[in-house]
């Protein structure tokens, strides 16, 4: 289904949205080391989600289409 995976790309663009400001303000190693996965894994969750919508790879199966299928026996 189309739309979770926009509601994610959504979710995903809110929430970098809201840490951005924060990004330039890491001065110590360890706040640049969060930030740098933080920002890593966001790209990651987007780069995902878009795959999915341009259909480059097939959805998760809680999220397939299932087909009805009568059976004959």
């Amino acid at each position: 289904m189309r739309n979770y995976t926009i509601l994610r790309l959504l979710l995903a663009g809110f929430l970098l949205y809201v840490a951005w400001p924060y990004f330039p303000n890491a001065i110590t190693t360890p706040e640049k080391i969060f930030w740098g996965s933080w920002i890593a894994f966001a790209l990651l969750v987007i780069g995902a989600n878009l795959a999915t919508l341009l259909q480059l790879i097939t959805p998760p199966v809680m999220e397939q289409e299932k087909e009805k299928r009568r059976q004959i026996g």
